[in-house]
């Protein structure tokens, strides 16, 4: 009892102080995207365009100081939205952004970077066309169980270990993106963050199990028919032309760290518990509402974090090639893009009344009928370069925000929503926060990972035939 008093007492404290802030806040209101220029998505796309091409025209400077780039970016846009918007305005967005999205984004990769980067595949395993094969197959799999993250950062590793003596192996690194680190987590809302808020918003657990299994199926067995020829193209043109193996293969696979197990156990058990638990107890922070079972949710994903820290041996991370330079990136590039999307956001929030509205305009027709082959693509396309989880919620509040309906008559929507924000988040390094992790780990191996722009003829080839694919079998 005395330490629900002492609860009580700290509560009480905390919500006099955030009301009395919110009290001194009369700009914290959601922003009039209806009146903001395209120009304010000037920043988003000078942050992308960085992402782009730094590396590829300035690669040393970009490597040393993509951190001040980012903050550059964001100082873009903050500066002149409180000169112009208000100071008050903009801390709330800016507060509104960190809170409810930013914070809880990175402290959940954070937790899966670090468990998953304690789970160690011993020996090596030859990487041929079947091996690698097998290897992307299991990876889509399990992305739906332990998330897109989770299952990139388990098995990127013993995948460059597997090819490290391949002269060609980029194109493994660029179908594991497509496969594992975006189009595998489709199944459940646990696999991508895109799902996880319609899971939120009240679209049933089991319900993208059911509509997004056979578009899911498709593309992955296209996928992956296509990696294994492509491979074994690649493999044969090796020849005598092979590097000698810096990891010689072993007769047998282990694993190490599987204490790590029971931690992903946990992350996923903290995530549905933030979800389902709901006290109705929260705290107003500068104008946001911020509900204790997502707190409680956050605390618990780094406890488990620093618990992995803590119970996983040196060695075992070591030899894993763990390092925090892939997280740090990710932070800070992301810290950017989810300031500079902000007034993007809000004009594709405006529909119609905004800048953007002849994107708006296509996905409705003059009968209010929705165009659900104009929601495949516009999701599709914005959740490329955007962040995939707040493009879908823009659409999903376009098709009318009911999840009682969109999971009813208008399920083939929602369906196209949710696999063009899954789906087209692998058309770009930026699409899904994995991607980034995945390609800084395959470049700090050494992989010549192709060029932003790259990538992208990469995934124009190989990707965009399958989404018409299901354009024509799902969408029409």
């Amino acid at each position: 009892m005395r330490s629900a008093g002492l609860g009580a007492s700290v509560g009480s404290g905390l919500l006099l102080t955030v009301s009395a802030a919110h009290a001194a806040v009369p700009g914290a209101v959601a922003i009039a995207g209806a009146e903001l220029s395209v120009l304010w998505a000037l920043p988003f796309a000078g942050m992308l365009l960085s992402i782009a091409l730094f590396p590829l025209l300035a690669s040393r400077f970009w490597h040393h100081h993509y951190g001040k780039v980012a903050l550059f970016w964001g100082l873009a846009f903050v500066v002149p939205f409180a000169l112009t918007q208000g100071a008050d305005l903009t801390a709330h967005e800016v507060v509104h952004t960190a809170l409810l999205e930013y914070i809880p984004f990175i402290i959940l990769l954070f937790a899966l970077f670090t468990v998953s980067g304690g789970i160690l595949v011993v020996g090596n395993i030859h990487g041929s066309p079947a091996t690698n094969t097998a290897i992307l197959a299991f990876g889509t799999v399990i992305a739906s169980l332990i998330g897109t993250t989770g299952a990139s950062m388990v098995l990127i590793r013993p995948l460059l270990r597997a090819n490290d003596n391949r002269r060609y192996n980029v194109h493994t690194v660029v179908f594991f993106i497509f496969l594992v680190s975006n189009i595998g987590g489709s199944l459940t809302p646990l696999g991508d963050p895109p799902l996880f808020l319609g899971f939120l918003k009240g679209v049933s657990f089991f319900w993208t199990t059911t509509h997004l299994f056979h578009d899911t199926a498709v593309i992955a067995s296209i996928l992956l028919v296509v990696f294994y020829f492509l491979d074994r193209y690649f493999y044969a043109k090796e020849g005598l032309a092979a590097r000698p193996d810096p990891t010689p293969d072993t007769e047998s696979i282990g694993v190490r760290g599987l204490q790590n197990i029971p931690l992903l156990a946990g992350i996923i058990g903290a995530i549905l518990f933030s979800a389902l638990w709901k006290p109705g107890v929260s705290f107003r922070i500068y104008g946001t509402t911020v509900e204790l079972q997502w707190l409680i949710r956050d605390v618990l994903l780094v406890v488990i974090a620093f618990i992995s820290l803590a119970i996983t041996p040196r060695l075992v991370r070591e030899r894993n090639g763990f390092d925090w330079e892939p997280i740090k990136e990710v932070a800070k590039l992301f810290a950017a893009i989810f300031l500079t999307i902000i007034p993007v956001i809000a004009i594709l929030r405006a529909g119609p009344a905004g800048a953007f509205s002849p994107l708006v305009d296509l996905v409705t027709t003059e009968t209010g009928e929705p165009v659900n082959v104009w929601y495949f693509w516009l999701t599709g396309a914005l959740s490329s370069f955007l962040d995939n989880a707040p493009t879908y919620l823009v659409f999903f509040n376009l098709a009318g925000g009911d999840p009682a309906r969109l999971m009813g008559p208008l399920a083939v929507t929602l369906e196209a929503i949710s696999a063009g924000a899954v789906f087209m988040g692998a058309m770009t390094y930026i699409g899904n926060a994995p991607n980034f992790m995945v390609l800084s780990i395959a470049r700090h191996r050494g992989v010549k990972m192709p060029s932003f722009f790259g990538y992208m003829a990469w995934s124009c080839v190989f990707l965009l035939p399958c989404f018409a694919l299901l354009t024509w079998l799902y969408f029409l």
